[in-house]
């Protein structure tokens, strides 16, 4: 059975990569290996025998499995799916049986009726005792807009949780024992956010009749901001254009040296009267090509992955408005999430505000490399001439380095 079951881990990674749809953000294969996760957890501690902790492990990696088929009574889908998977395994009827029933028992009305529902159904809820909750909760909510276009206000969301919550409690001793006390300071969490809301929509209605007046007013802000970023970003542009033409004017400059020397000084140098010329070349051509390769690397451009998930736009993770964050990703997707953007204008500003401090610390490497280079080149230069200098007077007196 255990080879069975990495056989299912391989099966169902594989299947939901291939055929679940980009828009399950809360139900895909994370959620799939959490629930796995908690199921072995929660069976550390339980009495049940090693065929049935393998049954469970089972019915968790496909429990899900049925949303590739569809949403509603996505459970029974799941069943068939197991079902073909456990029998190509050579799997008894009576194990696919327990299994189907627990895979059955993660249908949100089912009252778990065995040991191994309830564990499969706390291992299912194990994200209200999370630390994370109001990230999964995020996911579930965007989830349904996407799926089942059920949208929900900052409001409405809060009370579905607090009511979800309420109401709910584990099934197994060992899921109460370990997860109950975060879950009740989840749920203190959401009362106080839900109260706070209610104290925010109670001044919003005070202020209503006061801010339907100053409509007018109330848009300069935005405009004011639009001003703000745009002249700041046009002036960080201007900067970085700056700073890569100086890079350019030393690359040239350096670029022409070497090649001057390289025509002119060097060949003279195989002439033994000329040995006194070689410490003070060497010197001078090193310092050129440090300042070649400073000036290379203040101009080299630096490309990120380009790829973004769905999970990473509604958790606000991505920032659009840069290239070398989308250059891969498909057009669909790409208008998909700039359009999320657009309609959420705290992730818009937020967005630009990356985008003015991510300019600002590619503007500090590139004059932090340019200070450098000038220093290089300052001091090389200096450096060359005292040794062409010290030179020319040893070779006069007849001494040698």
């Amino acid at each position: 059975m255990e080879t069975v079951v990495l056989e299912a881990e391989r099966f169902v990674t594989q299947y939901l990569n291939d055929n679940l749809d980009s828009n399950f953000v809360y139900h895909n294969l994370a959620h799939t290996q959490r629930v796995v996760e908690k199921v072995k957890e929660l069976t550390e501690e339980s009495t049940i025998s090693e065929e049935e902790k393998q049954h469970l492990i089972l019915a968790a990696w496909f429990h899900d499995t049925g949303f590739t088929k569809t949403i509603k009574n996505h459970e029974k889908e799941s069943v068939k799916i197991a079902t073909e998977f456990l029998k190509s395994n050579n799997v008894s009827e009576d194990a696919i049986a327990t299994i189907s029933k627990i895979i059955m028992a993660t249908e949100m009305t089912c009252q778990p009726k065995t040991e191994l529902e309830g564990l499969i159904r706390d291992a299912d809820s194990a994200h209200i005792s999370s630390k994370n909750y109001d990230s999964y909760a995020a996911l579930l909510r965007k989830e349904w807009e996407l799926t089942l276009n059920k949208k929900f206000s900052k409001t409405e969301w809060i009370d579905e949780n607090v009511k979800f919550l309420t109401k709910h409690s584990f099934y197994s001793a060992q899921a109460a024992s370990k997860w109950d006390n975060r879950k009740g300071k989840n749920l203190a969490n959401l009362i106080q956010s839900q109260n706070k809301t209610k104290e925010d929509s109670e001044k919003f209605k005070h202020k209503k009749a006061e801010l339907k007046f100053k409509k007018e007013k109330r848009d300069l802000p935005d405009r004011g901001i639009e001003t703000m970023f745009r002249v700041a970003l046009r002036n960080h542009i201007t900067l970085s254009d700056i700073a890569d033409t100086k890079a350019n004017i030393l690359l040239s400059v350096n670029a022409i040296i070497i090649s001057v020397a390289l025509s002119n000084l060097l060949p003279k140098l195989d002439n033994p009267s000329n040995s006194y010329l070689i410490y003070p070349t060497l010197i001078f051509l090193t310092f050129t090509v440090i300042c070649i390769v400073l000036s290379v690397m203040a101009t080299r451009p630096n490309v990120t992955k380009g790829k973004f998930t769905k999970e990473d736009v509604a958790n606000q993770k991505v920032n659009l408005l840069f290239f070398g964050n989308f250059h891969q990703m498909s057009l669909g997707e790409f208008e998909w999430a700039m359009d999320e953007m657009m309609q959420d204008k705290a992730y818009l500003y937020g967005s630009l505000t990356k985008d003015l401090y991510f300019l600002g610390l590619v503007l500090n490497r590139k004059y932090n490399l340019l200070r450098t280079t000038y220093s290089v080149f300052m001091v090389g230069i200096v450096i060359s001439v005292l040794a062409f200098g010290i030179s020319f007077m040893m070779a006069e007196t007849g001494t040698t380095f």
